[in-house]
């Protein structure tokens, strides 16, 4: 089957199947100067989930609720969460999270990420299996070559951390290079996080989270400028250090919210045994 998304005009540029997996223009923010890098791995898709919400009585029923999804999501890993929503599994880790109905799951093989603006050959964050936020959220040529970048407004994704040291290590390390990566580059400076927060999801998973965030980012273009993102470090059923990832734009209408971010965290959860050893994207 022809992958849907091997189009010129798609988020971030064209997607094409390694080997040789190529640089794109376009991105989570700066197209143009932002590359995406796009390519096959073995992965699959993520899932999504929310918290029941209730008031007095309601709020015990809701929250047998939410235990019962998160126990048949625990058998059957490919049920969201969260009713009409949408599940992404990543096979490669064995990880599964929950989007809202209006996200794009994109197909298992799919890597995206981004690459050093000054060394094209050097990718500086990725993950796979990714799903989008209105994916063409802006569109513009960036360097006048007559190719279209759509931006997205949302991203998210799940990878391997091979070399941390723990679950708050790969949060503390990748949240700001998310942030730096498609938003700020080549400046750190204006990108803050916060300290990890020790986190369980709904299925029982455990680990720690890091929000990074960027303040003064450059605008090179009309699509350019603050982004953010969270970053949830765990473990897989082998024991491997892995990470669920979402990235963003801020202060701009329709941006995802807080709520909703942690929402989508909330849903990760286990998805059987990882498929491929290692600990790459």
């Amino acid at each position: 089957m022809q992958n849907p998304y091997h189009q010129p005009s798609h988020p971030g540029g064209p997607y094409r199947p390694q080997p040789a997996p190529p640089q794109e223009s376009g991105g989570g923010g700066r197209p143009g100067r932002r590359r995406l890098v796009v390519g096959t791995c073995a992965v699959t898709a993520l899932a999504v989930a929310a918290a029941a919400a209730g008031v007095a009585l309601g709020v015990r029923e809701n929250r047998h609720r939410a235990s019962a999804a998160a126990a048949a999501s625990a058998a059957d890993p490919t049920r969201p969460l969260v009713a009409g929503w949408k599940t992404v599994i990543n096979p490669k880790h064995g990880t599964a999270f929950d989007v809202p109905p209006g996200w794009e799951v994109l197909e298992p093989q799919v890597f995206s990420g981004h690459v050093d603006d000054k060394d094209s050959e050097n990718i500086l964050i990725g993950h796979s299996a990714p799903a989008f936020y209105k994916s063409q959220w802006c569109s513009l040529d960036g360097n006048g070559d007559g190719q279209i970048t759509d931006v997205r407004l949302g991203n998210v994704g799940t990878k391997g951390a091979g070399g941390a040291k723990d679950p708050a290590d790969i949060a503390v390390k990748e949240a700001p290079t998310w942030v730096y990566a498609a938003y700020t580059q080549p400046d750190k400076s204006v990108v803050k996080a916060d300290k990890p927060v020790e986190y369980t999801t709904r299925s029982g998973v455990r680990g720690s989270y890091v929000k990074a965030r960027s303040s003064g980012a450059q605008r090179p273009n009309r699509c350019a400028g603050d982004g953010q993102a969270v970053v949830f470090g765990f473990r897989n059923s082998r024991g491997d250090l892995v990470s669920w990832d979402f990235y963003g734009r801020t202060g701009v209408p329709g941006a995802v919210d807080d709520a909703l971010i942690m929402r989508i965290l909330s849903t990760v959860r286990l998805a059987g045994d990882p498929k491929d050893p290692g600990p790459g994207p």
